[in-house]
């Protein structure tokens, strides 16, 4: 069984014709990435999927069961979201947003546990955050917040994982160190759909990549069908030279 799939979904984006509809099947061990250039939709699709915004058509399943379907909570342990940017509306630190994470398995007003309490701080070892566990958010970096919110959805441990460019703000190291991240959630079962801007970062660590072009056409398929330099081209109007570095594909702009 598919972890996340589609059938026959359009997203809606304002302005646009319907575009072809997709029927992905997103199954544990894949690392799917969405790739476009702005306004392509790569957002839109991910909320979507998440069940954060309607479709114009079609359906998302869950584990074969459609979303509606889902309560909330329910919903929540299974499926988490790293977004674009984030609001912080209330004062908190490193270790209380990771913990925000646990909040799908309490009951109200119950307080974590020893477990909760453990989970957020492997989480924030693994995304090299120890050292800031009681900064408070309004203090931090771009690329320290989004290391943040990392460790809030590997805190929640879902099986799937929604990310939009999680390598948002991120320095080099970071960026691999997020990569491998999410490679292993994945390698552990899991499943991952990461939006990239970033279209080396896709070809060196996505097994599935889904092409969204401006006027809602779409392929997708395994990565290294998919890293044809005329579909890219064409994707990001833009030139592309395609060199082999370790073994792995590096595309280069040309002027």
């Amino acid at each position: 069984m598919a972890a996340l799939a589609t059938h026959r979904l359009l997203i809606d984006v304002p302005g646009r014709a319907d575009g072809r509809p997709l029927d992905l099947r997103l199954a544990p061990g894949e690392r799917w990435g969405v790739l476009g250039p702005n306004g392509a939709g790569k957002t839109t699709l991910l909320h979507t999927l998440a069940g954060l915004r309607p479709p114009r058509s079609g359906e998302v399943h869950l584990e074969g069961r459609a979303l509606s379907g889902w309560r909330r909570r329910a919903l929540a342990r299974r499926l988490g979201v790293v977004f674009q940017e984030r609001h912080d509306d209330f004062p908190a630190t490193v270790r209380e947003t990771a913990l925000i994470g646990r909040h799908p398995f309490l009951s109200p007003w119950q307080q974590e546990g020893p477990e909760d309490h453990a989970r957020a701080e492997a989480a924030l070892s693994r995304l090299d955050l120890s050292h800031l566990a009681e900064r408070e958010l309004a203090t931090l970096s771009g690329g320290e917040r989004q290391r943040v919110s990392l460790a809030t959805v590997l805190t929640q441990a879902p099986a799937v994982w929604l990310a939009d460019e999680p390598t948002n703000h991120l320095d080099l190291h970071h960026q691999v160190a997020v990569m491998g991240l999410l490679a292993e959630q994945a390698e552990g079962g899991g499943a991952v759909m990461m939006c990239l801007h970033d279209l080396n970062l896709a070809a060196r660590w996505c097994s599935h990549l889904l092409l969204l072009y401006p006027d809602g056409e779409a392929c997708w398929g395994p990565a290294e069908a998919m890293l044809a330099p005329a579909a890219l081209e064409r994707l990001y109007d833009q030139a592309l030279t395609r060199v082999e570095v370790d073994g792995a594909p590096v595309f280069v702009p040309r002027c």
